[in-house]
């Protein structure tokens, strides 16, 4: 008879997600994942396999929770104003009293970036393609621009929201702010 988990998974895999986000993947050891999620290394290898799977259950977390602002920009009809929201609606959580500070994703895009990982890889490959597509899509709102000119703006601006990521670790809301306008004034 299989033992009765004695911890909330949602819970252990929210610890988690925080602890990688602050440390990223490869600094987090497995001491650092019991301490902080309060069970033990047999308890998270028969849950997530091993730490990649206890990362893709974090990765898929976050994903989830910052789905709204996804679902926001995906409903939205106001183009370019859209994404400007999106920039501040992606940092605006990191203006709060935790120590969470960045995104998620660009921080492990950032880590992997020159990893053979494939698996992670591959999860950052789709959250970035889904994030351009959505650029592109809210860019040609506008019928003046080109093709070519959408597509440039969209890397511009992905580009822009790495830097955004990155910046919001250290920044101050000021800061975060006056970058986020300068972004959209050369648009």
């Amino acid at each position: 008879m299989a033992r009765k988990k004695k911890y909330n998974e949602t819970e252990v895999v929210e610890k988690a997600m925080h602890l990688f986000w602050k440390n990223g993947y490869e600094t987090t050891s497995m001491q650092m994942l019991e301490k902080e999620m309060g069970i033990n290394k047999f308890s998270i290898y028969a849950s997530f396999g091993n730490k990649q799977g206890l990362f893709l259950e974090s990765i898929k977390h976050y994903k989830a929770q910052i789905n709204n602002i996804f679902k926001k920009l995906e409903e939205s009809n106001n183009g370019i104003l859209d994404i400007k929201n999106f920039f501040y609606d992606s940092v605006s959580s990191n203006f709060n009293d935790d120590n969470i500070k960045g995104c998620l994703v660009t921080n492990t895009y950032n880590e992997f970036s020159d990893s053979d990982d494939p698996i992670i890889k591959e999860q950052m490959i789709t959250f970035m393609d889904k994030l351009k597509s959505l650029f592109v899509e809210k860019l040609s709102m506008d019928t003046s621009k080109s093709e070519e000119t959408i597509l440039k703006q969209a890397n511009f601006l992905l580009l822009a929201k790495h830097g955004l990521a990155a910046a919001a670790r250290v920044n101050s809301k000021e800061e975060i702010e006056d970058y986020i306008e300068m972004i959209f004034k050369s648009l």
